[in-house]
């Protein structure tokens, strides 16, 4: 099978549930910002983060491709099998939970940044509010989409931000507090 198909030079893609879209779209920028965000991930794996965190960042990066799944398939009459849902989003809240109980109550707004990782997974972290925000402008137009996915991709950018938290603090890193410039 060739990579290259010819079919997108025109400044349309096939969608798995049949029928093409431009590449402009709506739809298509999602599942691209969702792309980025997988990307964004593998890029914080790549930084050799504790196994706890790498293990459970494998499991949201194919949770990512079902959700991306699921959002291109929009419309489709068959199911992808691909679905996002609450045991998904409870997950989430779980791993938030354990991986908070770690670090101290934060009293400040913070900056991004610290180590390599952390601010890898703050990058991380912008680019799921970019897909969320998206998937917000998707589901007005398409109803049809779980309200689950918008719920997930909020959590996951929770888990982010407490993961960068996690790994500065297991690194002995301070965080940098905000200051208001006047």
């Amino acid at each position: 099978m060739k990579i290259y198909t010819k079919t997108g030079d025109t400044g349309e893609t096939g969608l798995p549930g049949g029928g093409r879209v431009r590449k402009d779209a709506t739809v298509t920028e999602l599942c691209g910002t969702v792309d980025e965000l997988n990307t964004a991930l593998g890029l914080v794996r790549a930084t050799q983060v504790p196994g706890d965190i790498d293990r459970l960042l494998d499991r949201i990066q194919n949770q990512l491709f079902d959700l991306g799944a699921e959002v291109a398939r929009l419309g489709a009459k068959t199911n992808s099998g691909c679905r996002i849902g609450a045991a998904d989003v409870r997950a989430l809240e779980e791993a938030i939970d354990h991986f908070d109980a770690e670090l101290p109550p934060l009293k400040n707004f913070i900056l991004p940044g610290g180590t390599f990782a952390a601010a890898e997974i703050h990058f991380a972290r912008a680019v799921c509010r970019r897909a969320e925000r998206g998937l917000v402008g998707l589901m007005r137009e398409s109803p049809a989409l779980s309200a689950e996915i918008l719920i997930y991709l909020n959590r996951l950018s929770d888990l982010l931000f407490v993961m960068a938290r996690l790994v500065n603090a297991r690194a002995g890193q301070p965080e940098t507090i905000w200051r208001h410039h006047e």
